[in-house]
């Protein structure tokens, strides 16, 4: 009897055991289900996360605005795809002048050394600040030539780019010069030695004989290339961009913006009638550096005339033993404008030049150099009248009203957003080739090595 009341207990607590597991595994249950529920949610939350992350740097970021012109957006993209351009096209011209020095990396830094410092990526955000505020104009350019019906077509794009490479759809690239009427130019006044004796007598006429034929030879034209050449060369250089992540579009739209500049230029030009012509002087003058020396030129004109002594000046042979110092020029400058006399002397000269009366010395004139060395200049006026501006000077006048156009409109309706600093592009990368130093020449030693004692073990 004992016995089966001793097994019936053990049975009970074997029961009350196995629901103890029961409600045990059902709570361990839960608990799992609780974690994977949690885990699932931050799972997922960090999934949107990353999502929205990836959504708004790829998406939404590009898409925003780093300046507005007159309500224009200029986007992060276009601005990026840009720098991309800018850099790329440099490194193309640096491989290209690699090549054609002979892989003589220090000839390419010589003359592309500012090209080698934009691409140095320390230096990204001042091209990428450079490459905005370009951008900020051509924006401003395209809609004032909008507004004139100005903005080329893609077809106008294509044969830019054509002529860019020599291609002119079969056409010769410029029409053949037609010959110009016989000129009667004016002479130079430079005296002309009568005798041995270093006596001068001025031209009796005051017109040299007319000259029969053209007054210039014509420039050489490009030699138009086919159209399978042009296609070939195109192509490779559009493979040249790709590989360095840009596209034809960006390369389309650098051509397009260069061709809506000229027309607006030249729209500016002919609303403002800029005159293509001017009033143009000649010169004879004498620079001396030292003060006392052209006082004394001024005593010896004084006492005889301007040309005597500037003749004396020009025929007197080289003297090796004079010093720097001392240098004196005699020289004549022909048909030139205020323009031009302001900014190769100064704007006092440029004033006497077109005030002075004909054949009268001026008196000692001063130019500071650059680098502070002074100039003591007597000049003689030897003509004036009005002539056609140089091709030069005339594109000088017309870019100049570019610029105060310019001027006028970023004023008003041109803001920037910051949001560029942190995401300026630092592709494609510049090869370290043309960072390294250039390989001295046979023969060139090296005085200091940078502290390496006879041991090979670099010093402090």
């Amino acid at each position: 009897m004992a016995k089966k009341q001793t097994n019936k207990e053990q049975t009970n607590d074997n029961r009350r055991q196995s629901r103890k597991e029961v409600l045990r595994d059902r709570k361990q249950a839960e608990q799992l289900r609780v974690i994977r529920i949690a885990a699932i949610i931050v799972g997922a939350l960090i999934l949107l996360v990353l999502g929205i992350a990836l959504i708004s740097e790829f998406f939404i970021t590009p898409k925003r605005s780093v300046a507005t012109v007159n309500g224009e957006e200029i986007v992060l993209s276009d601005w990026q795809n840009r720098v991309k351009f800018e850099r790329a096209q440099r490194i193309i011209t640096l491989e290209e002048q690699l090549a054609n020095f002979n892989n003589d990396v220090g000839l390419v830094q010589q003359f592309s050394s500012q090209a080698i410092i934009e691409l140095i990526n320390e230096n990204a955000e001042g091209l990428g600040e450079a490459v905005l505020d370009r951008m900020v104009e051509e924006e401003i350019i395209r809609q004032g030539a909008e507004e004139r019906g100005l903005v080329p077509s893609d077809a106008e794009v294509d044969k830019r780019i054509g002529a860019n490479f020599n291609y002119f759809g079969g056409d010769s690239p410029t029409p053949f010069p037609v010959p110009t009427e016989p000129v009667a130019p004016t002479p130079s006044l430079t005296p002309i030695p009568a005798d041995g004796e270093g006596d001068v007598q001025q031209p009796e006429a005051p017109l040299a004989p007319v000259v029969e034929g053209p007054t210039s030879t014509p420039f050489p034209t490009a030699t138009p290339v086919s159209q399978e050449s042009f296609q070939q060369e195109y192509d490779d250089l559009l493979a040249q961009y790709s590989d360095l992540g840009v596209s034809e579009q960006t390369y389309r739209s650098v051509f397009g913006n260069a061709l809506t500049t000229e027309r607006l230029i030249d729209a500016l030009a002919e609303e403002q009638d800029l005159p293509e012509e001017d009033m143009h002087a000649s010169i004879f003058f004498l620079s001396y550096s030292d003060e006392e020396e052209a006082n004394q030129a001024l005593d010896e004109i004084e006492g005889s005339d301007f040309l005597t002594v500037w003749n004396t000046v020009r025929s007197r042979p080289p003297d090796p033993t004079q010093e720097e110092a001392n240098a004196v020029t005699a020289s004549e400058v022909l048909w030139r404008t205020r323009d031009t006399f302001a900014g190769g002397f100064n704007e006092e000269i440029a004033e006497a030049t077109f005030t002075l009366p004909l054949d009268t010395p001026s008196e000692l004139l001063v130019v500071t150099g650059a680098e502070g060395e002074t100039e003591h200049i007597i000049i003689l006026v030897s003509g004036r009248e009005m002539r056609e501006l140089a091709e030069n000077e005339l594109q000088n006048r017309k870019q100049q009203l570019l610029i105060t156009y310019l001027n006028e409109r970023s004023l008003e309706g041109v803001e920037t957003n910051e949001l560029w600093r942190s995401r300026v592009p630092t592709v494609p990368l510049l090869d370290p080739k043309f960072r390294q130093p250039p390989t001295p020449a046979p023969g060139d030693e090296i005085e200091d090595v940078g502290g390496v004692d006879a041991g090979g073990d670099p010093t402090p």
